[in-house]
């Protein structure tokens, strides 16, 4: 490794630690602390940190998109560079295997280098020119012409379950650097050390590539505190978070409350509903074992999860639940993040088992370790699910519950009682979907994403995903935290009327000197005008 990691603070290309408390993460394999001691930002840290990146935000979003580009790129490859290191650090922090670790790094890099296309194309700018018509009657038509500009400085807060990919350099980083604007991240405390390696490859291509000073920092603590300064400090003008329902709501009620009201982004979770149709039930379809599989992917620690899976009584679904379980069964014990996050998940179960209607579909939890966590599928009907709050609940593990709906009529009775999701799926034959438009359709409301024939987790970095959904699934269902849309959450429209040419930005000048495709009074078209 090229350097140590001090548990200090990233201030712009500077460390501090000015931070009295310290903390440590944990390894959740052989539970024990990791060797690194973590300091507290302070107050005063945070306030450097933000009037960094407002005074970087100045230059930054000035800069030609390819500038921005070859910074993002730098840092996939000091992140390749430093894989071997970077590795070992996740592997400490999170319990989770090798092959998850460099998975998770390779979409990390493929996310930062498909930004950094977006940055060079320009197209994110959405350019729009309607042109001056001075003899128009009975009033003349002004020149108006309108693009995407950057908000500001935005605070990203780094994720639980994917140390690299939704945290330091994840994509809401990556995709608020491609369009101008900086970053300051707040480092997930389970993966203090993760989050610094991270960020001082980031650091380091910063440098490297000549970007201003603030355009990235990263700020480390384990009270709730920190985050909160972070998004009450006037420089903040966005907010990024992937987490639980009670965090994203207490980080939205902030930003809701200050002089200036700032959007907060929160991705909050989802149970994910899974619909079986009679045909999906048939053993010769796998069904059963691939959602086994999906359920306790990575011990279950996925916000796309199959929390809830739905079917119409009868012997296949009676057959396919029974199946489901002896799957899930198979698959035995699993490490999760951190002893409370098991904690919390071997509580939560245990309270799903025990409400009135609910029947246990796996066998009984074998001795655990403080980290470990074994699967539970568990059935109810229809009508007791609907009546209970409780079990509509996220379980944040390896845990499904089964509902068994008496006819098609039911099950829609029952999907409609469901909150926002970020994903909903449907199994059946062409035949059974075709005919079941009205069932589509109710799905199509609750979700953000909806496949057929399928498995939820697995989530695919393009153009046209969306991961979002409705309320409570994120804070805003038109925007994604996933694919190259990402982008839009960190920039705002501007319009300029009757601006002389010279002082247009590049984008609106009459030449298109950035050669990008704009709407010009009503066609889109690269020429100049």
């Amino acid at each position: 490794m090229q350097y140590t990691i001090t548990g200090h603070q990233l201030l712009g290309f500077s460390e501090s630690a000015l931070g009295k408390n310290r903390y440590q993460t944990f390894n959740p394999q052989t539970g024990t602390a990791t060797p690194w001691k973590f300091c507290e930002a302070t107050d005063s840290e945070v306030h450097t940190a933000m009037e960094l990146a407002r005074t970087a935000f100045e230059r930054y979003r000035e800069l030609p998109g390819n500038h921005r580009a070859e910074f993002l790129r730098a840092i996939a490859v000091q992140l390749e560079q430093q894989q071997e290191d970077l590795v070992s650090v996740y592997m400490q922090e999170s319990g989770l295997p090798e092959g998850r670790a460099r998975g998770e790094l390779g979409r990390t890099t493929g996310q930062l280098r498909a930004f950094a296309a977006v940055a060079e194309s320009s197209t994110w700018m959405e350019v729009r020119i309607d042109t001056a018509q001075p003899d128009r009657a009975p009033a003349p038509k002004p020149d108006i012409r309108k693009c995407m500009r950057p908000l500001g400085p935005v605070v990203v807060f780094g994720a639980s379950n994917f140390p690299f990919a939704f945290s330091t350099a994840g994509g809401d980083t990556a995709s608020a650097l491609a369009v101008g604007c900086p970053v300051v991240v707040k480092g997930h405390p389970m993966h203090a050390g993760t989050s610094e390696a991270v960020g001082r490859c980031i650091q380091m291509a910063a440098r490297q590539t000549a970007m201003p000073e603030g355009v990235f920092s990263l700020l480390q603590g384990s009270s709730t505190g920190l985050g909160e300064s972070l998004v009450r400090h006037p420089a903040t003008k966005a907010v990024g978070f992937t987490g639980s329902k009670a965090g994203g709501l207490a980080l939205s009620r902030l930003g809701a409350e200050r002089v200036e009201p700032i959007p907060v982004f929160a991705e909050m979770g989802s149970i994910n509903p899974v619909v079986v149709l009679p045909s999906a039930t048939e053993p010769g379809k796998g069904w059963a074992k691939a959602y086994a599989l999906s359920v306790t992917l990575g011990a279950g620690q996925f916000c796309t999860n199959p929390g809830l899976v739905l079917g119409i009584e009868g012997s296949g679904w009676t057959a396919f639940s029974k199946a489901l379980a002896a799957e899930v069964d198979a698959v035995g014990t699993a490490c999760m993040l951190h002893p409370k996050i098991a904690s919390q998940y071997q509580e939560l179960q245990a309270d799903f088992f025990a409400q009135a209607g609910v029947n246990r579909m796996t066998s009984k939890d074998e001795d655990q370790a403080d980290t470990r966590a074994t699967g539970g599928v568990a059935l109810v009907s229809a009508a007791a699910f609907r009546k209970n709050a409780r079990l509509k609940r996220e379980v944040f593990g390896p845990f499904t519950l089964l509902v068994t709906c008496e006819d098609q009529q039911d099950l829609m009775r029952t999907l409609t009682v469901l909150e926002g999701q970020l994903t909903a799926s449907l199994l059946g034959d062409e035949t059974e979907i075709q005919s079941a438009a009205g069932l589509v359709a109710l799905l199509g409301e609750k979700a953000g994403r909806l496949l057929i024939n399928g498995v939820p987790t697995g989530v695919e970095v393009c153009p046209s995903m969306h991961h979002g959904g409705p309320f409570p699934a994120t804070t805003d269902s038109r925007f994604t935290s996933v694919g190259t849309d990402a982008v839009k959450r960190w920039i705002r429209p501007l319009s300029f009327q009757n601006f002389p040419e010279g002082i247009l930005p590049p984008a609106l000048k009459d030449d298109n000197p950035l050669g990008i495709l704009r709407m010009v009074n009503g066609k889109m078209t690269t020429d100049p005008i």
